[in-house]
């Protein structure tokens, strides 16, 4: 079994996930997309927009300041679909043959089941309205009658929707401006060659996945890889030991981690990685709270839904990577009203809170920050003196 030191195991995973690539010194354009993605596999979609949307920012921590119109534009043409990949996600075309396992399943959620039972003709009208009248939103199919009642209590027209997105009977994009999704038949947005590719059974789909994720991850306990695709470990379980057997996959030992890891067979260690990036929340590199511990030694939660005293580092907070490692972490807000990218807290991890690290991380977070406000069309950065490298941020925004 090979033999892997936590700071090795972190390059790979850096390295697998393109931190070990140059960003691109000229235009950027679809192909660097097409080259991110294939390092991240899919890309996780959030609504939160205090700073830009999170399926945004893991383009700009790999590729650095791009044309913000490729997501929308690879959807459009074919390249990208969304579906419950990991979260809700853009994923690239090629994956849609491996879903379909999932979309032949029961939704996760018990009442968009209880829906469609209780109200078959409804999957039949919300069809007929989507070929007759489509694309449409959910709030075009809305059936409540009185004061809106809490977010979860939706109508049954979206709750249709929902149901027939899950089947993949219908796909969706995002509209323009307020994002909302926009429904249409999976004909009119899924290529029809790609329909036309033969269902694997869903052993094949969960292999190439599997296979997929520990390409993606560089190397990763059995935990690790069930999450990327949000496949159950009990699930998988079997099969990664068939990989194994057959040495499409290997184990490895990491220092430090109690449970063995996986990797494929020609798994390239870095010698170095010099990255500098805010992360989104959503990033896979840190999506996964029990590995960044693992392989970070980076407790991270976001704080969106905690009340605001009870906020330990900020309401929209992104770590910040520098080298092969996460040294702090920025609650960002982009006040696009005053033209200014609002850095409101600026932490430090304690592993790194030295004279000559603080300075150097201050001076690698002020040009990348720097680099997101030209990005966003953001004239400045405002650093308020909330956390404990906020001194030093300040003083290397004044240089």
């Amino acid at each position: 079994m090979r033999r892997l030191s936590i700071d090795q195991a972190r390059r790979v995973a850096l390295g697998a996930q393109g931190f070990s690539d140059p960003r691109p010194t000229g235009r950027v354009d679809r192909r660097h997309l097409r080259r991110a993605l294939d390092r991240m596999g899919l890309i996780q979609i959030d609504s939160v927009n205090v700073l830009v949307r999170s399926q945004e920012l893991p383009l700009f921590a790999r590729l650095g300041p791009h044309p913000r119109s490729l997501i929308p534009d690879a959807t459009r043409d074919g390249e990208l679909f969304e579906y419950w990949v990991h979260e809700a996600t853009h994923a690239p075309i090629e994956l849609h043959r491996l879903m379909r396992w999932k979309m032949a399943s029961d939704h996760r959620w018990t009442g968009v089941n209880a829906v469609v039972q209780r109200r078959p003709a409804l999957v039949d009208e919300v069809l007929e309205r989507l070929s007759t009248d489509g694309p449409l939103t959910a709030g075009d199919l809305s059936q409540r009658k009185g004061p809106k009642g809490q977010w979860w209590d939706w109508d049954d027209g979206k709750v249709v929707l929902e149901y027939l997105f899950w089947t993949g009977q219908v796909s969706a994009r995002r509209r323009d401006g307020d994002f909302a999704r926009l429904y249409d038949l999976s004909e009119r947005c899924i290529p029809a060659e790609v329909l036309a590719q033969p269902t694997p059974t869903e052993d094949e789909a969960r292999r190439e996945l599997i296979l997929r994720a520990v390409r993606h991850l560089g190397v990763g306990t059995l935990a690790d890889i069930a999450d990327y695709h949000r496949q159950r470990m009990t699930r998988i379980n079997d099969i990664v030991a068939d990989l194994v057997a057959c040495g499409d996959v290997v184990e490895v030992a990491v220092d430090g981690w109690s449970r063995t890891a996986y990797a494929l067979p020609d798994m390239v260690v870095p010698r170095s990685v010099h990255a500098t990036a805010l992360l989104s929340p959503f990033d896979p590199v840190v999506w996964f709270r029990e590995r960044n511990e693992r392989l970070f030694d980076f407790h991270y939660r976001i704080e969106i839904y905690t009340p605001a005293a009870k906020r330990r580092y900020g309401y929209y907070v992104l770590p910040f990577l520098c080298g092969d490692e996460i040294v702090g972490r920025f609650d960002l807000k982009a006040d696009r009203q005053a033209r200014r990218l609002a850095v409101r807290a600026s932490w430090i991890e304690p592993a790194h809170d030295t004279r000559s690290r603080r300075t150097e991380i201050a001076r690698a977070a002020v040009a990348e920050l720097r680099s997101m406000a030209e990005w966003l069309d953001l004239d400045d950065l405002e650093v308020t003196d909330r956390g404990d490298l906020a001194a030093e941020i300040r003083r290397a925004a004044r240089a």
